[in-house]
C-alpha cells in the first residue's frame, strides 16, 4: 500500500482526505508542522509528500528545500489558487507537481497516481543510455557525468530524471513544451506551461554542467543533442 505524507496545518483536512484516498489503496499520514513532517520522512518510508505552502515554523518552499536536500521523494505542492508565482517557485525548488487550493480530492488522486507511475521501478530491464560524457542507467535511475577532471553521479529529482530519459531516449527529436508537460505530468498544459518546462530544463542543464546536451529550438521546444559513445 503506497504511503503518503501530508504536511498541512489544517487539522480538518487530513482525516477526510485519508478516508477518501484509502478507498483507492493509499495510506495517508498527516503532520501539522514541518518539523514533524521532516522527522517522519526521515524515520519512515513514504512514497510521496503532499506539501502545503502556508505553514507554521517555515513555509512550504523552505520545507521543500529541506526535503530535497535529503530525498528524491515525489512532492506535490498545494498552492494558492491563482498565485502563479507560488507554483513557479515550487517547481524551481524541485516539486514534482502542484495543485491549487481548494482542490477536488479526485484531482489530487489523479496527480498522485501519475507521479507514482512515473517513479515506480519497472520490472523489466530498460538498460542504459550511453553518450559522450554521460551515462543514464534507466534501471537504477542513476545519471553519471564523466568529463575531464570529474566523474560524478548527478542528484536528480524524479521529474528531472524522467525529463532527461525522455529527451535522451530519442536524440534529435524535438519535444514541445506541451508534449513535455503532458507526458511528465499526465495532464494538459495549464497557465504556467511554458514557464514550468523552462524551469525544469534550466535546472536539469545546471546539474549536467559542463555538458551541453539539451538544446532549445526557438518557437519549437527542446531537443537532446548528445553524441552516442
Amino acid at each position: 500500500m503506497p504511503r503518503l505524507l501530508l504536511i498541512d496545518d489544517d487539522e480538518h483536512l487530513g482525516p477526510p482526505l485519508a478516508a477518501y484516498l484509502a478507498r483507492s489503496g493509499f495510506e495517508l499520514t498527516q503532520a501539522t508542522r514541518p518539523s514533524i513532517g521532516l522527522e517522519r520522512l526521515r524515520s519512515g518510508r513514504f512514497d510521496a509528500v503532499i506539501l502545503d505552502v502556508m505553514l507554521p515554523e517555515m513555509d512550504g518552499f523552505e520545507t521543500c528545500r529541506a526535503i530535497r536536500r535529503e530525498s528524491a521523494v515525489p512532492v506535490i505542492m498545494l498552492t494558492a489558487r491563482g498565485d502563479v508565482m507560488d507554483r513557479v517557485v515550487g517547481l524551481e525548488l524541485g516539486a514534482d507537481d502542484y495543485l491549487p487550493k481548494p482542490f477536488e480530492p479526485r484531482e489530487l488522486l489523479a496527480r498522485l497516481q501519475t507521479v507514482l507511475r512515473r517513479t515506480a521501478a519497472a520490472p523489466a530491464s530498460k538498460g542504459r543510455l550511453v553518450f559522450e560524457g554521460l551515462t543514464i542507467d534507466l534501471d537504477r535511475r542513476e545519471v553519471r557525468v564523466v568529463t575531464t577532471g570529474q566523474d560524478r553521479l548527478v542528484d536528480l529529482t524524479g521529474t528531472e530524471f524522467e525529463l532527461l530519459a525522455m529527451l535522451a531516449g530519442t536524440p534529435g527529436k524535438v519535444f514541445s513544451r506541451d508534449d513535455i508537460l503532458t507526458r511528465l505530468r499526465g495532464h494538459a498544459a495549464e497557465d504556467i506551461a511554458s514557464r514550468a518546462v523552462d524551469i525544469l530544463v534550466s535546472r536539469l542543464r545546471r546539474k549536467l554542467e559542463p555538458l551541453d546536451v539539451i538544446r532549445t529550438l526557438r518557437n519549437a521546444g527542446y531537443v537532446f543533442a548528445g553524441v552516442r559513445a
